[in-house]
């Protein structure tokens, strides 16, 4: 199978950089395993750099890392990485990448030094940095430095409209974009082929490869068996960071603690005498490697959500939603997983709307939002009203459900406008119909929820 460049969006950002920084900076591209980022950053240096240097630290020889153990002679550094690489460098024209730069803490704390050199640019890539860096302290048994010579930029999943793009789908989502913004319907017919679209999003996922094999085979049990591919493989850097095995524990049993309909992920459910408190470590490794999203319960839901934030109340979701959904039938081969029979035809059952409420949370974080949610008794406090997200909004919040059903209902969303009127500047919910509005709430489809 061809293993194809697809066009993402980050591209923008590292020319930005490349113009704004011209060097002064080296730009850290963190992000899960897996979601591009070597493949980009080298289409970069082929695009935008005369020549470059791509060490991959992965499987760089001990001959290469152990350059960066003294660097205080740069044009022998210089020289011994070209002569290694086979690589002219040419001063100001040239770029050193940095591949899994985690698996080489001595070559990131030199960034300092090499970018105050000048001659080159770099841009490095990780995940798990702040993990792998406190984990490895310098030889010398001092702290291990982060240096401040970088830009992060965080790349995600493929998000919607570059899946899209990768379908040869150039058109759809700026129209759909100024149909949100005109607030015009599309009509239902044009709304179910839309949805049709994005359920293959879902099924399918943002990861690259995941992609790349449905373009060559049109194949869901082969594009599963690369989902699969991907968890084993985090699993391995979970158990290689935590051997315990509680954070891939933590990690398998997000589709379960979602299904649970619970107002927050129990911990002790899925670890015996398991307490937030003393999962430290799983729970950084979950952050810190971005195969998760987190939503953290917002005690008063206003403006300064970050400020009041429950960090015990929480729950988890997958990074992308293909690897959620694979995820969530782990334990049943493809032909037995009836999620993609369901998803394919519009005949999701209700215990399987968690997957919209992942993908949901998947868009939001993929344009740079944050993650909060709010639960409160209700009269009877028999149970909890639940708004799903709460986002800042121009000095207030907007409020999003996530309705996976048929049902146009939306209790939880107009409790929350009759508690906290004064503090929303808009009230959604993301549910599969056309484009409308029910009294103050504004109801979307699904693949609309970029443009929030």
């Amino acid at each position: 199978m061809s293993e194809r460049v697809f066009k993402r969006k980050i591209y923008q950002k590292l020319l930005e950089w490349k113009e704004q920084d011209n060097g002064s900076t080296a730009l850290l591209l963190e992000g899960a395993r897996r979601v591009g980022k070597s493949t980009i950053v080298e289409e970069f240096a082929k695009n935008e750099y005369e020549s470059y240097i791509f060490i991959d630290f992965s499987i760089a020889s001990k001959t290469v890392k152990d350059l960066f153990l003294d660097i205080s002679n740069l044009d022998m550094l210089f020289t011994n990485l070209q002569v290694n690489c086979g690589v002219s460098l040419i001063p100001g024209k040239s770029l050193i990448i940095f591949d899994e730069i985690q698996k080489c803490p001595s070559a990131r704390q030199a960034i300092k030094h090499l970018v105050k050199d000048g001659r080159f640019h770099y841009i490095e890539t990780g995940s798990l940095l702040g993990i792998k860096m406190k984990k490895r302290p310098k030889t010398d048994g001092t702290k291990a430095l982060i240096p401040s010579e970088e830009r992060k930029v965080t790349m995600y999943p493929m998000d919607y409209e570059e899946f899209r793009w990768a379908l040869g789908d150039t058109a759809t989502m700026p129209l759909v974009k100024n149909v949100f913004e005109k607030w015009t319907p599309l009509g239902d017919a044009t709304n179910r082929k839309l949805m049709r679209d994005f359920r293959l999003y879902v099924l399918v996922g943002g990861m690259p490869q995941a992609v790349n094999t449905y373009l060559d085979t049109l194949d869901l049990s082969r594009v599963d068996q690369i989902k699969r591919n991907i968890i084993n493989l985090y699993d391995s850097d979970f158990y290689e960071l935590d051997p315990s095995g509680k954070t891939s524990m933590l990690f398998h049993a997000i589709p379960a603690q979602l299904n649970s309909n619970a107002s927050r992920y129990k911990v002790s459910s899925v670890i015996e005498g398991g307490r937030t408190d003393r999962l430290t470590l799983p729970l950084s490794i979950l952050r810190e490697s971005m195969t998760t999203n987190i939503a953290y319960h917002s005690n008063d839901p206003s403006a300064g959500l970050a400020m009041h934030i429950n960090p015990d109340c929480f729950k988890l979701y997958c990074g992308d939603t293909g690897l959620f959904v694979t995820l969530a039938f782990w334990d049943s081969d493809f032909t037995s997983n009836v999620i993609y029979q369901k998803f394919l035809t519009d005949k999701l059952t209700a215990d399987l709307g968690y997957v919209y409420e992942n993908i949901v949370s998947q868009m939001l974080v993929a344009t740079g939002k944050r993650l909060y949610y709010h639960t409160w008794p209700t009269e009877d406090e028999k149970r909890n009203y639940e708004v799903d997200f709460l986002i800042p909004d121009r000095g207030k919040v907007s409020v999003i459900e996530v309705k996976s059903s048929q049902s146009r209902q939306h209790a939880s969303i107009d409790r929350f406008i009759q508690k906290y009127s004064s503090r929303i500047q808009q009230s959604y919910l993301i549910h599969g119909k056309d484009i409308r509005k029910d009294g103050s709430v504004r109801c979307i489809p699904f693949y609309m929820t970029p443009f929030l």
